[in-house]
């Protein structure tokens, strides 16, 4: 192979792996949705500008906005380069032409302006590597808070003779906050928990685990529950603002018998499939956890029978929109839950529906499925 086709090749290479991953649809998702995400970001703490329309001083203004909060949000030393490279930048612009400030005035020659350019790429470069620096450091930072999440929820489901369990849960970010759970205890009854902190990312998942931990030690004390209920509530009261809430779905299940006794906290009413197709609702309302020093739950009473299908879920899942802004519905999970016939095949198939009904839509919020069949002999 001669050199020339060897760099060629090296270069199409290099054009592949650049570009790998790339679509149209990135392209105009990033000069679209996120661009303006962007720019309220960077302008929300700035007032409202006045309507001028798209003309030049309309463009101008938002400029000028735009490079004021990129500024407010970089460090002093970053802020001083960041103007400093704008400034080169005019004056780059303005080469070949004369400047006045106040008496005095000077023009910029064409060499000079190169110099000046040329400065304020070094500027910029050199803060964008220090920006992309500290992103990677909070990715890696997010990645080990999001194994240590994930850690805490369960990986397979227990044995249970004759229950079967069907379980995912994905987050809308690197860090969720909602919260699921089976466990078997000493006596053999199934404690079944799912929750829903408030919030997203690292706040939603700092609750999430305080929720674990208060959990863990409430199903040792007593699992009852009112009583996991009100520790859970006493503990989440206690830690942070008031914006700091969890709603909870608690049951305890005897298995012999598929008495559930459960309370519902401000979470999504679970669904119970009948054994003739019918479809009801555990639950009644209430406020969810850590609102209020003491809550009043009641605790309430079902019975999964033979053949019957438990499934629970977070807002997260009915709440889903579309690219046509239309949500996936409690009637659509309705529907799909009349048709289940084990836990495993009822999951795959609200799945499968969510899936094709958010399509290549970015998740707005964490979504958690749970569901638990009881064997029909």
């Amino acid at each position: 192979m001669s050199k020339s086709s060897k760099y060629l090749e090296e270069a199409r290479g290099f054009v592949r792996h650049y570009t790998d991953g790339l679509n149209v649809r990135d392209l105009r998702r990033m000069f679209g949705e996120d661009a303006s995400k962007a720019y309220r970001v960077l302008s929300r703490d700035q007032d409202a500008p006045p309507n001028d329309g798209d003309g030049v001083r309309g463009f101008l203004r938002r400029t000028k906005i735009l490079l004021i909060g990129i500024s407010r949000k970089l460090s002093p030393a970053r802020r001083l380069i960041f103007a400093a490279s704008v400034l080169a930048t005019v004056l780059g612009l303005l080469g070949g032409k004369e400047l006045t400030l106040g008496s005095a005035s000077t023009t910029i020659s064409v060499g000079t302006a190169s110099l000046y350019l040329v400065t304020a790429i070094a500027g910029f470069a050199f803060l964008f590597t220090m920006e992309l620096v500290d992103r990677i450091r909070v990715r890696d930072e997010l990645e080990v808070a999001r194994q240590l999440q994930a850690d805490l929820l369960p990986k397979t489901a227990p044995i249970v003779p004759g229950y079967a369990f069907a379980h995912s849960y994905r987050t809308a970010n690197e860090v969720g906050g909602d919260y699921y759970d089976i466990s078997v205890l000493p006596d053999d009854r199934v404690a079944l928990v799912i929750g829903d902190a408030s919030g997203h990312g690292i706040a939603a998942g700092l609750l999430m685990a305080i929720a674990n931990a208060t959990l863990k030690t409430a199903l040792e004390v007593d699992p009852a529950p009112d009583k996991v209920a009100k520790l859970l509530n006493s503990t989440l009261y206690r830690t942070g603002d008031r914006r700091a809430f969890m709603s909870l779905f608690y049951a305890l299940l005897e298995p012999s018998t598929g008495v559930l006794d459960f309370v519902c906290a401000g979470h999504p009413f679970p669904l119970l499939r009948r054994r003739d197709g019918s479809v009801v609702e555990l639950g009644s309302g209430a406020l969810p956890l850590g609102m209020r020093p003491e809550l009043d739950l009641p605790v309430q009473r079902a019975q999964v029978g033979r053949g019957e299908i438990l499934l629970l879920f977070t807002d997260g899942l009915p709440e889903a929109l579309d690219g046509k802004e239309e949500s996936f519905g409690f009637s659509r999970l309705e529907q799909l839950a009349s048709k289940g016939s084990s836990a495993s095949q009822l999951h795959d198939s609200v799945v499968s529906a969510f899936k094709a009904h958010v399509g290549n839509r970015d998740m707005a919020d964490d979504v958690t499925l749970l569901v638990m069949s009881r064997a029909a002999d």
